[in-house]
């Protein structure tokens, strides 16, 4: 069935105000602005290698929901199902990031209470939006960030389903927003309309309660749920600015593990929506080219990779960058030191 878009996202766009070079919050005294959001960061990346995307949200209606409004656009990622809050207590959501260099570590500070997006109702969306793409992605952080948008949200992932709609999901798990028998009883409601999930094995032992090795947990999702796809990414952090990267990607249609070397010391500059990047490979890798597992974990992983190396939430690239990546990682022989 062809359809306006490839994926659209649901989720919150927040403001990051990040102190430059490495300096303190505490101390500094100049932040830097950028737009962000697991969601969003997803779509972003999904559009930069080739698939028409959008993202549904709430902005307030002034200044700061004009700056991201042009900043979705500039990453080529549709507005077209942005709502905007025009009360006077509409607000959007903030946080300050502090990067780390061993032995200090990253540091954030949320400012995201009572912000527009959870305001979002369905009734503020147009109905045709819940048959305009092939997929819909969300993620835990927009179940949990209020129990009004939670229902909203399940309701989107019903009308997305009932219309023949893919549903990806990553678990996102973040213990300042819910606690882990909060995301288990509401993820579990939403579970049997998911088609392509994403969680680590970290959470599903401490969230989900799985017990046994990474594949059988895996597996256990699908024979519990009618799942067809479940991806977990497999990152060592060494120090803040260098870490290694992998995944497992499971088919339940296929009864098939997908696995390759991981990215090893990878030159952390920013980690900040890296797993969403190795979302947008993986949706990419599975909506571009169907049935091809193998692909879409190289995907996820070289997008993932590459963005550790990129500052700010969102990713910049192209298509021919990632697959040179991808040839490069699979390489025996001498690897060229630049891109010329």
């Amino acid at each position: 069935m062809k359809r306006e878009f490839d994926l659209l996202s649901l989720g919150e766009i927040m403001l990051r105000l990040s102190p430059p070079d490495n300096e303190r919050i505490t101390r500094g005294d100049a932040f830097s602005k950028q737009a962000g959001g697991a969601e969003l960061n997803s779509a972003t990346g999904a559009a930069m290698l080739g698939l028409r995307c959008g993202i549904i949200s709430k902005l307030p209606d002034n200044d700061l929901g004009v700056y991201i409004k042009n900043r979705i656009r500039l990453c080529g990622v549709s507005d077209d199902y942005l709502v905007y809050d025009d009360d006077p207590d509409a607000r959007l959501g903030v946080y300050y990031y502090e990067s780390g260099a061993y032995p200090r570590k990253p540091r954030i500070v949320y400012d995201r209470k009572n912000t527009s997006v959870n305001k979002l109702r369905v009734e503020d969306l147009d109905p045709h939006v819940f048959e305009a793409a092939r997929c819909f992605h969300t993620s835990g952080i927009t179940l949990a960030l209020s129990p009004e948008l939670r229902e909203t949200t399940i309701e989107m992932i019903k009308r997305f389903k009932e219309k023949g709609t893919l549903i990806s999901f990553d678990v996102n798990f973040r213990g300042n927003l819910w606690t882990g028998a909060e995301a288990k009883e509401c993820i579990e409601r939403i579970l049997p309309y998911v088609d392509i999930f994403f969680c680590s094995e970290s959470t599903a032992r401490l969230t989900f309660l799985k017990e046994g090795d990474l594949k059988s947990i895996m597996k256990q999702f699908t024979e519990e749920y009618p799942i067809s796809i479940v991806a977990s990414t497999q990152r060592v952090v060494h120090s803040p600015k260098r870490h290694s990267f992998g995944s497992v990607i499971y088919s339940a249609k296929d009864d098939t593990y997908y696995e390759e070397p991981p990215y090893a010391d990878i030159e952390v500059i920013d980690r900040i929506g890296s797993g969403d990047a190795y979302i947008s490979g993986v949706l990419y890798g599975l909506l571009a080219h169907p049935d091809e597992y193998q692909k879409a974990l190289e995907y996820g992983n070289a997008v993932s990779a590459l963005k550790n190396t990129i500052p700010g939430d969102l990713l910049s690239t192209d298509l021919k960058e990632i697959e040179g990546i991808v040839k490069e990682h699979k390489s025996d022989g001498m690897i060229s030191e630049m891109d010329r």
